[in-house]
């Protein structure tokens, strides 16, 4: 508290007041950047980046592959299923699609980010459009919401498409912490830039999601990750490979 506020005053002034100085490829630059960028660079809102976040813009900045990738040993798309019936479904979660592939280098890489707001049909013609375009090698989705339905749109969408359903008998939180650590070994790579994937990423930390409604977007990503590089999800493999007695 100030002993005498009427003597003090603050402004705040961004690029977009001062566009007649810069230059529009600057512009440009800035209104491309995430969300959570574009809040500290273009409108001046600074956050500290707690240290218990497990993603940071600069971590997937470096992170950040160049336009020439390797070949791809093994793709897959990961699918994280809401219950949304379409883009005027404002109040449920996004589906989650991302498409991420393991390179002849032995690193992985976040190839495409398809989530969005979509009803069952739409979504997977999405998956089935990209299965074919990248030639995938199997579909991952979690079957925690859904179960067997989650299965049944993507066979409908394109029929003999190699599947593996996952459930989650870990937290989120607990799933994403060796995927990120992966990406500091700089095992994971990013292949372009991803604004709404990022900025969820950005939201994990270690005491939960700090972000608006839920991580579909990372929690796909995750998934597709953690089944190129198998080992990191023995636990889950283990819940859903028990016989049914």
């Amino acid at each position: 508290a100030l002993r005498n506020p009427e003597n003090f005053a603050a402004l705040v002034m961004n690029p977009d007041h001062n566009r007649e100085n810069l230059s529009s490829a600057y512009l440009d630059e800035l209104s491309g950047m995430s969300a959570r960028m574009r809040e500290r660079f273009e409108f001046g809102r600074f956050a500290d980046v707690g240290d218990s976040a497990l993603w940071s813009v600069e971590l997937l900045d470096q992170q950040r592959a160049g336009d020439r990738l390797p070949d791809m040993q093994r793709v897959v798309i990961a699918v994280d299923p809401s219950g949304c019936s379409g883009e005027e479904d404002i109040r449920s979660d996004e589906v989650g699609i991302v498409v991420v592939g393991l390179g002849v280098d032995g690193k992985g890489y976040v190839l495409e980010d398809l989530s969005g707001r979509m009803g069952p049909a739409k979504w997977g013609a999405v998956v089935a459009s990209a299965f074919d375009r990248h030639q995938a090698d199997r579909v991952v989705a979690e079957a925690n919401f859904g179960g067997a339905m989650v299965s049944e749109i993507i066979r409908a969408a394109r029929p003999g498409t190699p599947f593996r359903e996952v459930r989650a008998s870990r937290g989120k939180v607990v799933r994403a912490e060796p995927i990120a650590a992966l990406f500091e070994q700089q095992k994971v790579w990013m292949a372009g830039t991803f604004a709404d994937l990022e900025d969820q990423l950005c939201a994990m930390t270690t005491n939960g999601y700090t972000g608006s409604k839920s991580p579909d977007r990372a929690d796909a990503m995750v998934w597709g990750i953690s089944d190129l590089f198998p080992s990191l999800t023995k636990k889950d493999d283990a819940f859903i490979a028990l016989p049914k007695v």
